[in-house]
C-alpha cells in the first residue's frame, strides 16, 4: 500500500477526530491481539479463527450477492469487493485488535483494531482500521435497528467517503447494505403476527 495512501488515511482519522484513547486504556485489561494468518475472512467486516467469529465493531460491509456496475459496465459482487479491501489493510497495515464486546453463542468477539506504522508517510499516526474501511468507501457504519449509528465516528467517516465519492460511493447503483438491512427489518415487523396474550 502506498505512502500516499497511508498518510491519507491519517488524514482522514485525524479530521473525524475518531476517539480510540478509551478504546487503548480499555485494551490494557483484554489486550491486544493481531489478526491471525490463519483467518478466514467471512465478509468485509469479520473473519474467522479457533472457533471463533471476530466482527469490526460498528463496521457494516457491503452484503455479498448484491451488485454494483463498476466503470467498465460490469456487475461485481459488492461483498466481495469489501472483503478484498478488508484482507488488504489488514495485510498491509498489520493492525493490533482488541475486545470490545462478546456474544456467546455462536462465539462472537466484536473488536476494534488500530494500527501504528513504523515508516512511510503515516509513521507514528493511529490509524483506526474501522475508519479506514469506511473512509475508503469499502465500508459503512453500522446502524441499529432505529437507524441510529452503533459507533457515531464511523458515520463521519461515511459522510467523509460518500461526499468525495471515495471507493463504492463512486458507483452509482451502490447497493448499500444498511438500506438493505433497515428495509428488511422493517418488512419483517409488518408482516410478524401481532403476539396475543394468553389467557
Amino acid at each position: 500500500m502506498g505512502r500516499r495512501f497511508l498518510a491519507t488515511l491519517a488524514a482522514v482519522a485525524a479530521s473525524i477526530n475518531v476517539d480510540v484513547a478509551t478504546g487503548y486504556a480499555q485494551a490494557q485489561s483484554h489486550g491486544w491481539f493481531p489478526v491471525p494468518a490463519s483467518a478466514v475472512y467471512q465478509t468485509g467486516d469479520s473473519w474467522s479463527d479457533g472457533g471463533a467469529a471476530y466482527r469490526l465493531y460498528g463496521v457494516q460491509s457491503c452484503l455479498r450477492g448484491t451488485q454494483f456496475t463498476n466503470a467498465h459496465g460490469l456487475k461485481r459482487d459488492c461483498g466481495e469487493a469489501s472483503l478484498a479491501m478488508l484482507a488488504a489493510l489488514i495485510r498491509d497495515l498489520r493492525p493490533q485488535c482488541y475486545e470490545a464486546a462478546q456474544i456467546p453463542r455462536p462465539k462472537t468477539i466484536f473488536v476494534f483494531c488500530v494500527a501504528i506504522p513504523t515508516e512511510g508517510a503515516g509513521k507514528g499516526a493511529r490509524i483506526d482500521l474501522g475508519t479506514a474501511l469506511i473512509a475508503t468507501g469499502f465500508a459503512f457504519a453500522a446502524l441499529t435497528p432505529d437507524g441510529r449509528p452503533v459507533h457515531a465516528p464511523y458515520l463521519a467517516a461515511e459522510s467523509v467517503a460518500q461526499n468525495a465519492r471515495a471507493g463504492l460511493w463512486a458507483f452509482p447503483d451502490l447497493p448499500n447494505p444498511n438500506a438493505i438491512i433497515l428495509r428488511a427489518l422493517r418488512r419483517s415487523a409488518s408482516i410478524s403476527p401481532a403476539v396475543q396474550p394468553s389467557p
